[in-house]
């Protein structure tokens, strides 16, 4: 059974867009990358925000280095996925649907989005053609 998606802060979403630029990163260098000034609080603030983050399974610490390293557990397309089929649950029974009628509607896409939307509704019907294929939610 996949694990429900803990809440995300922003302070931890700022750590993990670190992360996610530099893959492998001691406490010392996300804190001068979040803040300037390399005061002793910096850097307690984001040692707090990585075990945070590693007890809900988004971070993990790069096994046999000292000092720490630590990295990404998630990349950032499956946290908005968590996320989103978290808020699905909650709001839409269950159904992206309605969540991704009104992210398309409330804002404005570029032409290229609108072409890989169609792109990927083209590739999920032919997938949902074949034998075999994807079973479609009622």
């Amino acid at each position: 059974m996949p694990r429900t998606p803990q809440h995300v802060t922003d302070a931890e979403l700022s750590v993990l867009f670190e992360l996610w630029q530099v893959p492998d990163a001691m406490i010392r260098e996300l804190a001068n990358r979040l803040y300037s000034g390399g005061e002793a609080w910096q850097y307690a603030t984001v040692q707090k925000l990585l075990e945070r983050l590693q007890d809900k399974g988004y971070v993990r610490r790069l096994p046999s280095t000292s000092p720490a390293r630590f990295a990404a557990a998630v990349g950032r397309d499956e946290l908005i996925g968590r996320l989103l089929r978290a808020m699905a649950d909650r709001l839409c029974e269950g159904s992206l649907a309605p969540l991704l009628i009104q992210l398309v509607r409330s804002q404005p896409m570029s032409a290229a989005e609108r072409q890989g939307l169609r792109q990927l509704i083209d590739h999920l019907d032919a997938k949902a053609r074949k034998p075999g294929g994807a079973k479609e939610r009622k």
